[in-house]
This record gives C-alpha cells, sequence and structure tokens, in this order.
C-alpha cells in the first residue's frame, strides 16, 4: 500500500510541518502522519509568532530556508518590534496572525511540495530493528517503513485535559490523545515525564467593549519576519486591546480554587514558570491587585478573541464569572473555556546535537516532545531534526549550530546538556553572545549554511551577499561623509550631545549614545544623498555594527576562546570512572551525556570548571 519512504514525520504541529518541508525540499521522500488533516499547523495556545528572543528564532528558521516567516508574513494581522528602547541585541519582531489562514497557508505550502505525502491515522508504535527506527504502525495495524522518524507529537503521548474537577483524554480540545508511543520507547529504555500547559478561554468579540480597553496598535512602519522578496509587510493592521483584572475577579476566581486540579493535585506535571495561570498569579502574587489581560483578535475575518494572560483550568462557571468583571468584558459571550493539559515528554538529555535519540538510531524527537514550549522553539527543532535526518540518510554531515551562531544553537545545546524538569522557554538571557545573535542579522549568520546542504535557495544567497556587500560599503561612505561644525553643532546641541570642533565623519558620530542615523537625516540633507543608493535593511545593519562595535568585537573574540575547547574531542565511549580526580556528580553526568567534545562537556548541569580542568590535563590540552 505504501513505499518506503526517506523520513516519516509524525504530527502536523510547528515541529512537524518545518520538518517534514525541510528534508522533502533537500530531496527526502516525506511521509507526514497526522491525527487530523483538518488540524495542520493548528494555533493551539495563542495566535501570534515571535516575541522576545522568539521572534530571533523565526528569523533564524527563514535564514536557514525553513517557512514559518514567510507563512507568518502572509497571514499577519499586526507587526510590533519589541524592546525598540533597549539595545539591538534585545530588538524582537512579533507578528498576530490569523489562525485560520496560518492554517490554511501551512498546509498549501506542504501540499505544494511534490516531495511530501500525507496519512490521517494515529501512529501507535514504532519500527526498530538492529537498534534503527526503520519506520511506524499506525492504529489500524498498517506498517509503513522508512530510513528515518522524525516524532513531533506536541501535547498528544497520553494527553490528559483538566477543567475544573473534570478530566478527559485529549490531546487538544476536540481531539484525542495518542496512545502507545510512550510505552513502547519506555520499553526500550527510555526515560520520560509528564509536563503540564494551559490556555485561556475564547470569547466572542462583539459582545466585548473595547471603549473600556487601551488599545494597542502595531508599528507605523510594520517590519516582516522573512528576510526574501516573496513577502511585504502590511499595509493595514489590526488592533490589539490591554485591560486588567481587578480584587473582584481574584475574589471570583478564589471561590473555585477547591476545584481547581492543579492546587487539588490532580495535575502531577510541572507547568510553564514564565506563562502561569491566573489562578497561580493571583495565588503567588496575592499582593498584586491587577494583572494585564491582552485581548487578542484571531484573524481578519472571525469575531473570535483570545483573552491571554487568562489562561486557567478552573471550573467553566467560575471562569466567565471572573471574566465578566474585567473592564470591557462585562457581557462576554465565552466560546469555550481555559483548560490545562498533562502530557508526556522525554528528557532531551537522551538526544545528540542532532536531535537524533541516543538510544535508536534515524529516530529524531522535535518540539513538546522535548520538554520545550512555544511555536517557536517547536518549529526551529522540527526544521533541524528534518535536515539533519536527510543529511544522515544521505552519509552527509551533520547541521549542528553552535551557541555563537544561533539562538537554535542555544536551545539544542541547553536541552541536549541541562535538560529540563519544567517547559523549556527561550529568553535572551540564555543566550551569552546575545549582541551577535541579532535579529537583524539572522540571514548573514545562516543563510550560507541554509543554501549549502540544498535549503535555502540560490536567490536566498545571492540577496545575503548583496546585503553584505552593502553594508560594507555603508561604512566606508560613512567614513567619508564628514560635517564642519558650522553644519552640524546647532542640531548636536539640540539633541543633548556636545559639538565638534574640527571636522569629523558620521561615522565617529555615530558612537555616540545620543546620536543616530534618523537624527544625521534630519540635521543635514546630505545624509540622505550618501545613503540613497542602498537598501534600508543593509542602513540598519552597518548603523548598528558601527554604534556597538566595540562589544561586537569583544564577544566574538570571546566566542572564539570558547570555540577552542569545542575543537578538543572526546570519544563519546570515554570511561570517566578511570579519572579518579573527577567529582562524582561530574563522572556521573559525563558518562550518562556522554558530550563529543571539552566544550560540551563544560556545559554540562554538575560539571565544574576544575572538572575541566582535570579533563583537560588529562587529555594532554
Amino acid at each position: 500500500m505504501f513505499p518506503k519512504y526517506d523520513i516519516i514525520v509524525v504530527g502536523a504541529g510547528h515541529a512537524g510541518c518545518e520538518a517534514a518541508h525541510a528534508a522533502a525540499t533537500m530531496g527526502s521522500k516525506v511521509l507526514l502522519v497526522t491525527m487530523n488533516m483538518g488540524t495542520i499547523a493548528q494555533m493551539s495556545c495563542n495566535p501570534a509568532m515571535g516575541g522576545v528572543a522568539k521572534g530571533q528564532i523565526v528569523r533564524e528558521i527563514d535564514a536557514l530556508g525553513g517557512m514559518s516567516g514567510i507563512i507568518t508574513d502572509k497571514t499577519m494581522i499586526q507587526f510590533r518590534m519589541l524592546n525598540k528602547s533597549k539595545g539591538p541585541a534585545m530588538w524582537s519582531p512579533r507578528a498576530q496572525s490569523d489562525r485560520m489562514r496560518f492554517a490554511e497557508e501551512w498546509r498549501l505550502t506542504l501540499e505544494r511540495n511534490p516531495n511530501v505525502d500525507f496519512w490521517q491515522e494515529m501512529v501507535v508504535g514504532l519500527l526498530v530493528k538492529d537498534g534503527k527506527a526503520v519506520g511506524v504502525k499506525t492504529s489500524l495495524g498498517i506498517e509503513i517503513e522508512s530510513s528515518a522518524v522524525v516524532l513531533t507529537n506536541g501535547t498528544f503521548l497520553n494527553g490528559v485535559i483538566h477543567i475544573g474537577e473534570k478530566k478527559f483524554g485529549g490531546g487538544r480540545t476536540g481531539e484525542h490523545a495518542a496512545k502507545g508511543i510512550t510505552e513502547q520507547l519506555q520499553s526500550l529504555g527510555f526515560e520520560s515525564g509528564r509536563m503540564k500547559t494551559g490556555t485561556p478561554p475564547r470569547v466572542d468579540g462583539r459582545s466585548l467593549n473595547y471603549d473600556a480597553m487601551e488599545e494597542q496598535k502595531g508599528d507605523a512602519e510594520p517590519g516582516k519576519f522573512s528576510y526574501s522578496e516573496e513577502t511585504t509587510p502590511l499595509a493595514t493592521q489590526a488592533s490589539c486591546y490591554i485591560t486588567y483584572t481587578n480584587p473582584e475577579v481574584h475574589t471570583i476566581l478564589e471561590t473555585g480554587f477547591e476545584k481547581s486540579p492543579m492546587f487539588a493535585g490532580r495535575i502531577k506535571g510541572i507547568g510553564p514558570r514564565y506563562c502561569p495561570s491566573i489562578e497561580d498569579k493571583i495565588n503567588r502574587f496575592s499582593e498584586r491587585d491587577r494583572h494585564q489581560i491582552f485581548v487578542e483578535p484571531e484573524g481578519w475575518d472571525t469575531v473570535e478573541v483570545y483573552v491571554n494572560g487568562f489562561s486557567t483550568s478552573l471550573p467553566e462557571d467560575v471562569q466567565i464569572k471572573a471574566l465578566r468583571k474585567i473592564p470591557g468584558f462585562e457581557n462576554a459571550r465565552m466560546f469555550r473555556p481555559g483548560y490545562a493539559i498533562e502530557y508526556d515528554y522525554f528528557p532531551p538529555t537522551q538526544l545528540n546535537h542532532t536531535l537524533e535519540t541516543k538510544l535508536i538510531q534515524h529516530l529524531y524527537f522535535a518540539g513538546q516532545i522535548n520538554g520545550t514550549t512555544g511555536y517557536e522553539e517547536a518549529a526551529s527543532q522540527g526544521l533541524m531534526a528534518g535536515i539533519n535526518a536527510h543529511l544522515k540518510n544521505s552519509e552527509k554531515e551533520p547541521l549542528i549550530l553552535t551557541r555563537s551562531e544561533a539562538y537554535i544553537g542555544v536551545l539544542i545545546d541547553d536541552l541536549i546538556n541541562k535538560g529540563t524538569e519544567e517547559p523549556y522557554r527561550m529568553f535572551t538571557s540564555r543566550a551569552e553572545f546575545r549582541i551577535l545573535l541579532r535579529q537583524d542579522n539572522a540571514d548573514i549568520r545562516l543563510t550560507e549554511k541554509g543554501h549549502a546542504i540544498g535549503l535555502a535557495s540560490d536567490h536566498r544567497l545571492t540577496a545575503t551577499k548583496n546585503k553584505i556587500n552593502q553594508s560594507n560599503q555603508i561604512h566606508t561612505v560613512l567614513k567619508q561623509l564628514k560635517y564642519t561644525p558650522e553644519e552640524i553643532n546647532d542640531g548636536l546641541d539640540a539633541i543633548g550631545t556636545a559639538g565638534i570642533r574640527e571636522k569629523t565623519s558620521a561615522y565617529t558620530l555615530l558612537k555616540r549614545p545620543q546620536v543616530d542615523l534618523a537624527e544625521l537625516l534630519k540635521l543635514h540633507p546630505k545624509t540622505a544623498d550618501a545613503l540613497q543608493p542602498y537598501m534600508k535593511d543593509a542602513i540598519e545593519q552597518s548603523e548598528i555594527e558601527i554604534k556597538y562595535e566595540t562589544y561586537i568585537v569583544k564577544e566574538k573574540e570571546l566566542a572564539d576562546k570558547v570555540h577552542l575547547l569545542e575543537n578538543h574531542r572526546i570519544d563519546p565511549l570515554f570511561d570517566y570512572y578511570k579519572i579518579t580526580a573527577l567529582s562524582s556528580e561530574a563522572r556521573e553526568k559525563l558518562l550518562k551525556i556522554k558530550p563529543h567534545t571539552l566544550g560540551q562537556a563544560s556545559r554540562i548541569s554538575g560539571v565544574n570548571p576544575a572538572d575541566i580542568s582535570i579533563l583537560m590535563v588529562y587529555m594532554g590540552r
């Protein structure tokens, strides 16, 4: 009935879609198996992509040749660049998406890929032979063979949904849980655990009073995620809104605490620390009399609204009573209640950097099965798993991104070396080289790598090289563009910075904190004349590189020093018990993780600098 596939991807969420599309674009014949063809790329939680650090990840996916950025651009209803008041390392793009169009565009994109086939059914187990994954088995008893399998099961593995005292099996509201895979993996020696996430109620936007809320518009000059010319910025944007809870809301919510599955102990899984439920917020932060609520439209043509900040698993009657005490929600009609969901995950210390499992070759895990939370984190793992499954089948070197090359590298390195006992979410603070890992330069960092593996197109590589060339030319132009004191001192004084005493270049002036290119454009018309031939992205890139040159140079030097440890290879079968000077915890962790380099060993939780020094001495380094 089925041919043998190069890769079978199980699950069609954000991770599964990226995995299938990447591998297929690179030349693999891919089967995407999902329990419901109608929910491909479903935005299960809020209808948005990007945000702090997450926006950088979407840009990196795009730079490598993935599709999340393009899909988001084509279906967004609002764009905002967050943290513009801070340094460029913190700037993070975020888009409000049209939920239905986002899923539709992903499905159509996959259908247009001739190397992607589809099958709607539950996968209940893997076919394993001689320590290798060689296919899957479905609930109908069908066995489908492949050279590699990528599991992207999301919250579906033995998923249980909680609403108050009610609980029932499900991977998402209205959809069945997936059975069988966890039990088989455990029998093969995998360690598993339980995690929890939640979602807020959805309401009818026609029943809300937006006049009682604070309007939150998109950027006056909206940007986009993809570096490609395939998409363009929005011409028209929808507004979101902000409102707040109050003591009356909190009092009503507290009446449901005795029926809360979280407080009653019915939920055993650990939830996301940085996205707590509303009941958890008012319990942990009882001194606060209000919490922010973001009112987010779900699309251009639907009246459904997402109540961001009101995630809950309290009884549905308590949810609606409390909601109606929030300003603007007095007459709210609820489409569906919020709920919590528990699901199985597999500690990611059981994976290699390629996201291939250590126990079973040609088996890859990506997304929430690895203990992460968020569309962006899932999509990036799916992309890397799909890429590396294809490369391994083709007997080519894997693609492994370092911590100084990409947030994706930070994410995967954190997961496989440190593991996670709570849903892992990416933040800029997790990256020690965040000045290098900016959202504006992801194409410069990664497009050449994406092109080399056959994912990013020739056109994308040409565009990236053009941007680099233009940026270098702008550096030269700004060094040659000079102002006299008479031309510019009055303007400098007006923006609160000292005047100049002699001819000074634009390059030098940009080093000042108070001066940016926007100000120089206002101060003298010859600035605009000099920059007229260059594209906007290259100008922004140059300005950041000039203004933060000292910091960028220092961070590159530090990254180079760290990379020295990465050059020192360790045999994965090395017996650490031979080195009696190592701490017992270090030996235990090193034997469990089996690091491939001294650099990786240095980032394992429980391995301290003294242990690394001992290893270096032992290995003659």
